[in-house]
């Protein structure tokens, strides 16, 4: 029996062409695809409806690329493996989507016979990554500043910043972002199918919490956070 038939997988990619053929390689190993998204807006959009098991997100993409729509998801659904799958080798994409939620980072260089060697190591409880990436995100964190005994936030200019990010909820990381991203309070309504009362709700407990004054700074505070990379 195929330990990867009963796996749902979510393909996340602007390439019509590539989403096409990896839905036909999964296909042919008897996994389903349960749906595809273009970009990461409709990747959470996707992700609340069908429930995958797992996502295969690529990273550059139009209107919310793969590490913002990682972290939006990861925040409501925790539950949901999310893999990276890129033609990038940046070691800053790297650390992001793994410092964002992804469980794994592949390559899409891959022979098949390889990819399918990942996917059952994910089934098994193993993070993927293509050879080399492993090594460079553990040196990556080795060489972030030393963190406090006990805690998981970094030292220097931004702790502060962090100590403050970790008192917001799941929801309000989730406006955050992507008020951070230049998203209209109404957008960000529509995009987590909220009222845009409810936004605005959270909006000031985020200035609150964070001592901003205003829309302006929480872009600011979003884009020396890194949760979100604009121009992208």
């Amino acid at each position: 029996m195929n330990p990867l038939a009963d796996l749902r997988v979510m393909l996340v990619d602007d390439h019509n062409l590539f989403l096409e053929g990896l839905t036909n390689l999964l296909a042919s190993e008897g996994i389903p695809v349960v749906g595809t998204a273009h970009d990461g807006f409709k990747a959470l959009t996707l992700a609340r409806q069908l429930k995958p098991d797992v996502i295969l997100m690529d990273i550059h993409m139009p209107r919310c690329d793969g590490v913002s729509a990682t972290r939006l998801i990861k925040a409501e659904m925790p539950e949901i493996k999310i893999v990276m799958l890129t033609t990038s080798e940046d070691e800053a994409d790297l650390f992001e989507a793994v410092r964002g939620g992804a469980l794994g980072y592949l390559l899409k260089s891959l022979e098949a016979d390889a990819f399918f060697a990942y996917l059952r190591d994910l089934q098994s409880g193993h993070a993927p990554f293509s050879p080399g990436l492993a090594e460079k995100i553990l040196k990556a964190f080795a060489e972030q500043p030393t963190r406090p005994v006990g805690q998981g936030l970094p030292e220097g200019p931004e702790a502060g910043d962090a100590r403050c990010a970790q008192q917001l909820t799941p929801r309000q990381m989730q406006i955050l972002t992507l008020v951070g991203q230049g998203q209209t309070y109404r957008e960000v309504a529509v995009t987590l199918s909220i009222t845009e009362r409810t936004v605005k709700y959270h909006m000031g407990e985020i200035l609150d919490c964070l001592h901003l004054e205003n829309r302006a700074q929480v872009i600011a505070y979003a884009e020396r956070m890194r949760l979100t990379r604009p121009g992208e």
